[in-house]
């Protein structure tokens, strides 16, 4: 019989967000009644079917400045209170592969995800089942506030964590950083996300110091069209013209990034 280590770690994850104290489930209990009352009203529109409706970027601006605004300090609460740590680290930083890092990440970026998993926008496997789970019992305060704890956290450094071996075809990771691609139409990575791979508007996440094995799962996903939870679905084509080198090489490249930044 064989093992599959992530789904292992998933069922132990999963296990763990239920065996805890009487008193912390009352007060998941209590955030989900909330959170179907409140959270829901800023998810995106669904349709008549039920089936999540994709952003605009005019609906994304208004949702996000709906929310109220967040607090680092009661987010740390939510980081351990709603089992977040159990996968994202207590400091954001993901105890294994399977996870992103938070750390450093943009608010406004992690409230969106958290937005699109409540309305089921962004569904694309097990991961993202669990993390549905969870958002629809997170109330709109409780969302600001966990966003705001990972983006007041420094970026991570050396994680540990496996770098991709580069296959070699393609462009550099420095040059589509830098400059894109434009016999390919790629602008450069750093237009949206940032020279320093520190985010930019809306959802162009912070990069620096993510996970390696998670950053080319992500690119790898919009390749296939499995995510597709971009707004203006810029990731979507952007993914599709690269080559799985170049994926690993950007992977490798934003990892490493917050140690060359120093």
């Amino acid at each position: 019989m064989t093992h599959d280590p992530y789904l292992e770690e998933l069922a132990a994850a999963t296990d763990g967000l239920f065996r805890r104290s009487l008193s912390a489930i009352a007060l998941t209990a209590v955030a989900f009644v909330i959170g179907l009352s409140a959270g829901n009203a800023l998810a995106n529109d669904s349709t008549d079917s039920g089936v999540a409706k994709g952003w605009t970027p005019a609906t994304l601006r208004h949702a996000l400045a709906a929310l109220p605004a967040g607090d680092e300090v009661r987010g740390r609460e939510v980081n351990q209170q709603l089992f977040c740590a159990s996968c994202h680290g207590d400091n954001g930083v993901a105890p294994t592969q399977n996870w992103p890092h938070l750390a450093g990440q943009k608010s406004a970026y992690t409230a969106k995800m958290l937005l699109d998993y409540q309305s089921r926008l962004r569904l694309e496997g097990k991961r993202a089942e669990l993390m549905h789970d969870i958002a629809v019992m997170m109330t709109p305060q409780q969302i600001a506030d966990v966003s705001a704890f990972y983006a007041a956290l420094p970026a991570p450094g050396d994680d540990g964590t496996p770098r991709p071996s580069v296959l070699g075809e393609g462009m550099s990771a420095a040059q589509l950083v830098r400059k894109g691609d434009p016999s390919r139409l790629l602008t450069p990575c750093a237009s949206c996300h940032g020279v320093k791979g520190q985010g930019g508007k809306l959802e162009a996440s912070a990069l620096a110091g993510q996970n390696p094995l998670y950053f080319t799962r992500t690119l790898l996903d919009y390749q296939s069209g499995v995510r597709s939870n971009d707004a203006a679905k810029g990731m979507s084509t952007f993914a599709k013209k690269l080559t799985r080198g170049e994926i690993e090489a950007l992977a490798t490249y934003y990892a490493d990034l917050p140690e060359r930044n120093r």
